[in-house]
């Protein structure tokens, strides 16, 4: 089981910036894939960013040229800049991990933060 904990949520002006990070319990290197959600209220969950154990990185239409997630290995970190925050990145934010596929259950392990509320004010 891996533990995933969320910090750096809060309240920020429209146009500010803020960095999410996220530690997990476990070498990140038995990670493939970390990333980040949100969840808008009144919306479904949506990927906002992920990063593979290669070092691609996706991100969501919406957020590219704004955010940037990228890892610190020796942390068991993976951390998510904001900049130039509007009103509509209002949400909580979960980090999210997967595995490789797991042989023996022929899919891959998946664990979530319990999520940070970010709030950008206009």
């Amino acid at each position: 089981q891996v533990q995933l904990v969320e910090s750096g949520g809060g309240l920020v002006q429209a146009g500010g910036s803020l960095r999410l990070s996220c530690a997990a319990s476990t070498s990140i290197l038995k990670i493939n894939t970390m990333g980040w959600y949100r969840q808008a209220p009144g919306k479904q969950r949506e990927l906002v960013a992920a990063i593979t154990s290669g070092g691609s990185t996706n991100y969501s239409d919406s957020v590219k040229r704004r955010f940037t997630i990228s890892r610190e290995n020796a942390k068991n970190t993976w951390y998510l800049q904001m900049n130039s925050l509007n009103p509509e990145d209002t949400g909580v934010y979960y980090c999210y991990a997967a595995t490789s596929v797991v042989r023996a259950l022929g899919r891959a392990l998946e664990y979530w933060g319990q999520g940070t509320l970010l709030t950008v004010s206009s």
